[in-house]
């Protein structure tokens, strides 16, 4: 078990994956993104993290910022505000509007207590040393700055992980497969708060609860396929599993009228 999650956390984190394969675009990042769309309630995380960000003044970093989706409903919403995206990906970065730069979030190229907010959205648990990027997002922030985390929990689509199960022992014949990977684990909604709380007084956790329900296997089907990146890491043909996974969804839609998946986000507000 140790080895396989040492492996894991290797694969996770490996920024020549994440860079290169990973996020060297925002497709797989946007079909992970896009499942949402048929989630009830229908969350409006932007707008979440925009109202978080109403008494902030001034400069707002967000480190690891993806493709942008953030910065730019914070452009449109609060033009006052001095924004600056970073990410280690360089060839995600082309549709964010600027300024961008290439910066890894454990070693932030800002100066202490510079930026009045910060953020790091679905993205800690890509870093080596969670710890350490934590320390950073605490020592570029002001002393009344704010820091706004988000993550997914332990439980958050399980559905997926079920079906990943079932269609990989079908492709290897052996009933049930190998687990699929998992990006959050390292950094879940739950264990998120003792990293955090080594720096803030203060952390907030609002949980996003909701079910994803879909009348057609395609959107389920990309998001799957979004762990294109990490395909060596399933002990399983990963194209083939993906195919098994559509046939599955279809027939449950067939009988059932449509696939429902539970989830579990949400943000973490750290003060001082």
């Amino acid at each position: 078990m140790t080895d396989l999650s040492a492996a894991h956390d290797a694969a996770v984190t490996d920024r020549g994956r994440l860079a290169g394969s990973a996020y060297n675009g925002d497709r797989d990042l946007a079909a992970r993104q896009s499942l949402y769309q048929w989630q009830t309630p229908r969350y409006d995380l932007p707008g979440l993290v925009t109202e978080q960000l109403s008494a902030v003044r001034g400069c707002v970093v967000d480190a690891g910022c993806g493709n942008g989706k953030f910065i730019k409903r914070l452009r449109q919403d609060r033009p006052d505000l001095n924004l600056l995206g970073l990410d280690i990906a360089p060839g995600i970065l082309a549709d964010v509007p600027g300024p961008v730069a290439v910066a890894d979030v454990a070693r932030l190229p800002l100066a202490t207590a510079s930026v009045d907010a910060a953020l790091a959205l679905h993205m800690l648990y890509h870093t080596p040393d969670i710890a350490q990027a934590v320390a950073e997002l605490s020592r570029v922030v002001t002393h009344n700055g704010l820091v706004i985390v988000s993550t997914n929990s332990d439980r958050d689509k399980a559905e997926l992980d079920e079906l990943w199960v079932r269609a990989a022992g079908d492709v290897l014949g052996t009933g049930r497969g190998p687990a699929r990977i998992s990006l959050s684990a390292r950094f879940s909604l739950e264990k998120a708060p003792a990293f955090l709380g080594e720096e803030f007084g203060l952390v907030e956790k609002i949980k996003l609860p909701g079910i994803i329900t879909v009348r057609d296997p395609e959107p389920v089907v990309a998001h799957m396929g979004s762990y294109q990146a990490w395909a060596d890491q399933h002990d399983v043909p990963f194209e083939a599993t993906i195919e098994r996974s559509r046939a599955i969804l279809v027939d449950h839609i067939t009988r059932h009228g449509a696939f429902e998946i539970t989830c579990l986000g949400g943000i973490l507000i750290c003060r001082r």
